[in-house]
């Protein structure tokens, strides 16, 4: 099969975004005109001190092995010439993303651990919610185009590096990253209009637009409708996307040979599992009206901090070529080292 070798194909696309500037101020201005609140106040996962330390040390490993666990897959991306076609080109823009999102909001999480009061200011909240729903809508974006790469390579292996050529997989990578910024900016847009002028506790560990907008003084029910048909009509339809996707690549690999059936249905469960655990936590929270359920907490502790440490566990240990990949890596600096 013929390798994808140009080099830019190797790293993750990173777009370079100008804002104009006088948007700024008027954004920010306009907020503040109705808003008497400059903080808010993290309720956090626990307010007991011993489980505050316990949990603190639990994700502190977590969060080091998430970097790790893909930083070692984009690095092996590169460095195997074998790795280098557009499904693993899409793996390294996935490894990419979930350092970010962790990266949201685990290292508050871990100062908050150690602190009295988690506090968080009504900028840093902003931001919180804007890069939080900037990774996670991109995710999802990407997951779908990695179900979409794995239709073409199964059901049209002949046509595969025709269809998907540096070109394209340079646009697809464009576009999702894309929409993950407009979706973003829309929600945190509606967000940050709404005036805040009393109750300063967010009912989680992170800021998020649920939690945040139910602290408004205001009615937001049409916000909440905005939300459901944004957010949560993009988890469902991406999600019915996909499982149609991998239900079509499992129909056609009734008539495929034993070993190239076993080797594709590694692939495609190690690409449900991730869709799964990630669209399962946006299809609960932003499909519903804004409403507070116990089982918040934990389902957001899994989209934010388990599922980016999962992924690279899941992509190796279930892929024959990545672990190829990386016992060649560490054999040539074990060699290298001698």
């Amino acid at each position: 099969m013929e390798k994808i070798s140009t080099a830019t194909m190797y790293f993750p696309l990173v777009l370079r975004i100008e804002i104009d500037e006088s948007v700024i101020p008027n954004w920010t201005s306009s907020a503040q005109n109705h808003t008497l609140v400059t903080e808010f106040i993290l309720t956090g996962l626990s307010n007991n001190h011993q489980t505050q330390l316990m949990l603190f040390v639990v994700f502190l490993v977590a969060y080091l092995l998430t970097l790790a666990g893909n930083i070692i897959i984009m690095v092996t991306i590169v460095h195997d010439r074998g790795l280098h076609t557009p499904m693993y080109f899409f793996l390294s823009n996935l490894s990419l993303i979930d350092i970010c999102h962790s990266t949201v909001t685990v290292p508050k999480m871990l100062v908050d651990f150690l602190s009295r009061e988690k506090i968080i200011s009504f900028g840093g909240c902003v931001a919180q919610m804007f890069f939080l729903h900037l990774f996670a809508c991109t995710e999802i974006f990407l997951l779908t185009v990695m179900a979409y790469d794995r239709y073409v390579a199964i059901c049209n292996p002949m046509h595969y590096l025709t269809v998907m050529n540096h070109k394209v997989c340079l646009l697809l990578a464009g576009t999702i990253w894309l929409g993950g910024m407009v979706h973003s900016l829309a929600l945190t847009g509606m967000t940050i209009k709404l005036p805040y002028c009393g109750p300063k506790k967010v009912d989680n560990f992170f800021c998020d637009v649920p939690p945040v907008i139910r602290l408004a003084c205001t009615d937001t029910y049409i916000i909440e409708i905005l939300i459901v048909s944004n957010s949560g009509l993009i988890s469902v339809v991406c999600f019915v996307v996909l499982v149609v996707s991998y239900g079509v690549i499992l129909v056609s690999l009734r008539n495929r040979f034993a070993e190239g059936q076993r080797k594709a249905l590694s692939t495609c469960a190690a690409h449900l599992t991730v869709v799964t655990l990630f669209l399962g936590h946006c299809i609960f929270i932003y499909s519903r009206p804004s409403t507070s359920f116990a089982e918040d907490k934990v389902v957001s502790v899994f989209f934010t901090a388990v599922t980016p440490l999962l992924n690279p566990i899941i992509y190796t240990l279930r892929n024959e070529d990545m672990k190829q990949a990386l016992h060649k890596l560490f054999r040539q600096k074990v060699n290298a080292e001698k």
